[in-house]
């Protein structure tokens, strides 16, 4: 429950935040353009605060914090006096409309640049990308890529940790061939291997991108000394202790950690007898093993994690600069970023990805929950990827959506005369059913992955 709590919580901190900075955008051109705003709401419904300035504008925080708004002067939706005609939103050039209504999905980017320049400068932990295991005939398989080598560049772009791996395999969904260069375990010699991937089908319910293609990072070794061991769990009601060594399960020794997994997980409900070496000495403890369900199927659980060997020094790093590096490492990162999301709706609407893989509100509360957990370097590398993805949605010649109406602003500007609004009436009304049929399918898909 808590997490569900929490979850929901940092939906709404990350949401607010990037609502207000898109109708900010909205809202601070209009103001240079001329145009009277008459409200800027955070939230739908009922207001709890509000606050009117100099200018007549009510700031508003609404009890559903679902979205928000910028309410402009326009003689399209309100009457308006012929003293204020000339701070109607529909009475300004075509030009500056075009700039209030670009400028929100413009801010999403830059706020992008501006919550990964925050974490470069603050520091984000993160890891090598060398290889711990290429499965065998898999994909990867053919490119003779040794374990332990080190993916220096994917697809014609550098490479420094495994998120950047990720973001490169993704953008050669559908694609014949891609490009991997790598070097030995410490050898400065880059070697290039040329892979075919025509075959490849990946399903991110089912396995992740590296996975798919048959690779598993290094990680280190892990021990069969206990790391954790949780607070009302059965392996501490059996007595486990934090440091304890499993010998074995039932008389049976455990050679590595996947097999004290294995013998757990087939024993739901059921007695165990466990041997441990603790401080030296070999302490035998009873007890009951406890249940989860994974998959529909109720299987053996107790609640403690493995202790594991110390990374090889150089292997995590972290990613933290002075002024001028994070900023020109997160115009890149947001750049490719952007890049990406342009590709994924193009691979989507192409069928190279499948609508199986779009995620509505509670795949990014859950993920706003995970960020936040991990810290406040990885909440702003999650603001940075939603809002660059708000912005991109938004420029989608949906009309309803912001590139909706730029689209109808840019016909206008070319033609010299508005489109009509019989069509535009009949744009929203297409525009309004793909969009709500894109988060119905996003909606249920996030449904069928709890």
């Amino acid at each position: 429950m808590f997490e569900v709590i929490w979850s929901v919580l940092s939906f709404i901190v990350a949401l607010s935040i990037l609502v207000a900075v898109h109708e900010w955008g909205h809202f601070w051109v209009a103001r240079r353009c001329g145009v009277k705003v008459e409200k800027f709401s955070i939230g739908f419904g009922k207001a709890f605060w509000s606050r009117t300035d100099k200018h007549g504008t009510e700031f508003v925080l609404a009890a559903i914090p679902l979205g928000g708004y910028v309410k402009m002067l326009d003689e399209r939706v309100d009457e308006v006096s012929d003293a204020d005609l000339p701070f109607a939103f529909n009475r300004q050039h075509v030009l500056k409309r075009i700039a209030i209504i670009a400028a929100g999905p413009l801010v999403n980017f830059i706020f992008a640049i501006f919550a990964l320049f925050l974490m470069y400068l603050i520091g984000l932990q993160t890891i090598k990308p060398v290889i711990g295991k290429v499965e065998e005939a898999s994909i990867f398989s053919t490119s003779a890529i040794p374990a332990n080598a080190t993916l220096t560049e994917v697809g014609g772009r550098k490479v420094s940790d495994w998120e950047d791996v990720n973001l490169e395999l993704m953008s050669h969904i559908g694609k014949e061939k891609l490009s991997v260069k790598w070097a030995a375990n410490n050898h400065p010699v880059e070697h290039v291997a040329n892979i075919d991937i025509s075959a490849w089908n990946f399903d991110p319910d089912v396995d992740s991108a590296l996975g798919s293609l048959g690779i598993s990072p290094f990680r280190p070794n892990v021990s069969n000394t206990l790391g954790h061991v949780m607070p009302a769990s059965a392996a501490q009601s059996i007595g486990l202790l934090v440091d304890d060594k499993i010998l074995r399960l039932d008389g049976t020794s455990m050679e590595n950690w996947e097999q004290i997994v294995s013998h757990v997980v087939a024993k739901p409900e059921q007695a165990i007898q466990i041997d441990v070496l603790r401080n030296g000495q070999i302490v035998r403890l009873n007890g009951v093993v406890g249940s989860t369900e994974r998959d529909n199927k109720t299987i053996g659980y107790m609640g403690f994690t493995p202790k594991f060997e110390a990374w090889p020094e150089g292997m995590v790093f972290i990613h933290q600069y002075g002024i001028a590096k994070a900023f020109s490492k997160a115009v890149d990162k947001t750049w490719r970023l952007m890049t990406l999301s342009v590709e994924m709706l193009g691979k989507l609407f192409t069928g190279d990805v499948s609508v199986k893989n779009l995620s509505g509100p509670i795949a990014i509360a859950q993920g706003a929950g995970m960020s936040a957990s991990s810290g406040l370097v990885y909440f702003l590398s999650f603001l940075a990827l939603i809002s660059v993805n708000l912005g991109i949605i938004n420029l989608l010649p949906l009309p309803v959506l912001d590139g909706g109406h730029l689209l109808y602003y840019v016909i206008e500007f070319l033609s010299g005369r508005p489109v009509p609004d019989s069509v535009q009436e009949v744009g929203f009304k297409i525009g309004g059913f793909l969009l709500l049929l894109l988060m119905s399918i996003a909606i249920v898909n996030d449904i069928a992955r709890l």
